[in-house]
């Protein structure tokens, strides 16, 4: 059984290993070499401390975090499911939560960045319902300087417009 729930601040330590695990699983080798070695565990839980509130996190009765999604505005801006509840179908629980999130704050179309060499995650978010909608050159600042990741926007309406009577 998994429970999908707003994350609490206790559940930011797990929340911030797993996006470690998760985020140099999905991106070694496919971003700048010097941005992946600032990517240390120390790192991650660093940035988690103050996303409590834009967090979501999925829960199994007895095996404690399983994946997590944080939205920020219009963006779903990270969706990060652990190895062992890969596959399983929770990612598109996480991901349908995050464009649930986007529409309830009253925007019509989500977006979410994808690393370009991420093949398996852009197959999914395309299976998903999302569209490619070209080059956005991510740039993230970490280490004192600024780094740019060659990704893709991917975009999906979530809400549609009241039409006229």
């Amino acid at each position: 059984m998994v429970t999908i729930r707003s994350a609490a601040p206790a559940d930011m330590p797990a929340v911030a290993d797993l996006w470690h695990e998760g985020w140099h699983d999905g991106h070694a080798g496919l971003v700048p070499d010097g941005l992946t070695a600032l990517r240390t565990p120390t790192a991650f839980h660093e940035r988690t401390s103050d996303r409590v509130a834009d967090t979501t996190v999925a829960v199994g009765l007895s095996d404690g975090l399983l994946g997590f999604v944080m939205v920020s505005g219009d963006e779903v801006e990270q969706v990060f499911v652990g190895r062992a509840a890969r596959g399983t179908g929770l990612a598109v629980l996480l991901l349908t939560e995050g464009e649930r999130l986007v529409a309830a704050a009253g925007h019509d179309e989500a977006w979410l960045a994808v690393v370009a060499g991420n093949a398996r995650a852009r197959r999914f978010y395309e299976k998903s319902g999302w569209h490619d909608a070209g080059d956005l050159p991510y740039e993230v600042s970490a280490g004192g300087r600024t780094w740019v990741s060659p990704c893709r926007r991917y975009t999906k309406r979530v809400a549609e417009r009241a039409r006229p009577a």
